[in-house]
């Protein structure tokens, strides 16, 4: 009975050894598809996670790389990584502009057509790839003969990637040139696009059976794994944006400027010493405006001049008008990818002027009132000598409390004489100039 019982269990583990490997053989033949999401400026962040989103595609055997795209535009050093990130990839690439209504504009178009198979969802659009904020960051607004540099090398550009995958180049170098915009459907019709897709289902089973690079996709009915971003990623994201930027620079100007008004407070000027130093670094990523930076600066030199030399506000809204004007051209808003909203801007104005107003004005000038306590108040009084004062020796009384008091001058016990300095524990005294215009009439 032992032994049949022992022949049974083995059986049985058999069955289970073999329903394992067959559910593992199973899951094997089902094919993997990796996605991402791309929303918002393209800048280095994005270009990270790209190049990771890659690389883990490959890692795991996925059929293809889909990257849902959505972008009004970004950085020309950034797009050009993610462009040769998709030349290089050893997984086939689809960039998806999706959902309905979004677009892949300016840094979005060449993306889009340097991918393996570009594809968009209805009610979408492409284009419009004139190179605006595509300069790289930190320079101020280029020349004319320098944007037409840009403008040569952008074409050049784009006409290279349609070219090398098959698109529609006269449309592509249009689209820099006279920043061509164009529907979905009409981008399939002009063949600068694969194919529209409906949905990502949609998508799986229109890229089933298509052939890249030698390896024909088996994406049909396949499991979608979501790469999502790591938080570096997410950090960096959401640093690189106009607004991020902004709100760095009121932290540095708040908490340097609090600081100075109201020293030995130490916590607003370390917050707005690293609120500086981030807006310096984002400063040499984003495409600022000198210009813009530099009526900033005017604003707040008019706000601090106006706080020390009064001028009935005349400075103060000069300031504050300079101000809006520098946060308005700060970025280009004819690009909306850097463009800063008006509603940042219009808080951010009155605040600013308020804070130098109300509470950086107070502190400065509280810094500049007659001291009302400690032993500088005693200078210029008049006290009486308890005893006779010369250059080593003699008291006075005063404040309630005897001092010993020095004098170059020989002053007499019960004369007058006036406080002029102090020298560690000892006052410095003179004769009093009452006591002498009193001898001078008496003589």
């Amino acid at each position: 009975m032992l032994n049949a019982g022992e022949d049974t269990m083995r059986v049985w583990l058999l069955i289970l050894i073999a329903v394992l490997v067959c559910h593992a053989n199973r899951a094997a033949e089902v094919p993997q598809v990796s996605q991402i999401s791309v929303r918002g400026a393209i800048g280095p962040a994005t270009a990270s996670y790209i190049a990771r989103a890659i690389q883990r595609a490959s890692q795991t055997g996925s059929q293809c790389l889909i990257i849902q795209l959505d972008t009004p535009g970004g950085l020309l050093d950034s797009t050009k990584d993610i462009v040769q990130q998709l030349y290089t990839s050893p997984v086939p690439t689809v960039v998806y502009v999706a959902p309905a209504g979004a677009s892949a504009t300016s840094a979005g178009c060449f993306i889009t057509l340097a991918a393996d198979f570009a594809v968009m969802a209805p009610d979408t659009s492409i284009g419009a790839a004139h190179p605006v904020s595509l300069t790289p960051g930190g320079s101020q607004q280029p020349d004319d003969v320098m944007k037409q540099k840009l403008e040569n090398y952008a074409s050049s550009f784009i006409e290279g990637i349609a070219a090398k995958r098959g698109r529609n180049v006269e449309w592509a170098i249009s689209s820099v040139k006279e920043s061509a915009s164009i529907t979905a459907k009409k981008a399939a019709a002009l063949k600068a696009i694969d194919f529209i897709a409906e949905d990502v289902p949609d998508l799986l089973r229109r890229l089933d059976g298509r052939e890249v690079n030698g390896k024909v996709l088996k994406t049909a009915g396949a499991i979608l794994v979501e790469i999502p971003m790591i938080a570096s990623e997410r950090l960096f994201s959401l640093l690189w944006r106009p607004e991020v930027m902004m709100v760095l620079m009121l932290a540095a100007i708040y908490g340097i400027i609090g600081e100075l008004s109201n020293p030995g407070a130490v916590l607003p000027g370390v917050v707005g010493g690293i609120a500086l130093i981030l807006a310096l670094y984002m400063a040499a990523v984003l495409p600022v405006n000198i210009a813009g930076l530099a009526l900033i600066g005017l604003a707040l030199v008019l706000f601090i001049i106006d706080i020390f030399a009064p001028t009935h506000g005349v400075l103060t809204a000069g300031g504050t008008l300079s101000f809006f004007l520098g946060a308005l051209m700060l970025f280009d808003r004819a690009d909306p990818a850097f463009r800063l909203p008006l509603a940042y801007i219009i808080p951010a104005t009155l605040i600013t002027a308020g804070f130098f107003i109300f509470i950086a004005g107070s502190g400065l000038r509280a810094q500049r009132l007659p001291i009302r306590a400690g032993k500088e108040t005693m200078f210029g009084k008049t006290v009486q000598a308890l005893e006779v004062i010369d250059s080593t020796r003699g008291r006075v009384f005063v404040e309630g409390e005897s001092w010993k008091a020095v004098s170059d001058s020989l002053i007499q016990q019960g004369e007058l004489a006036t406080i002029v300095g102090i020298e560690g524990l000892s006052l410095k005294v003179t004769p009093s100039q009452s006591e002498k215009t009193e001898e001078r009439n008496k003589s």
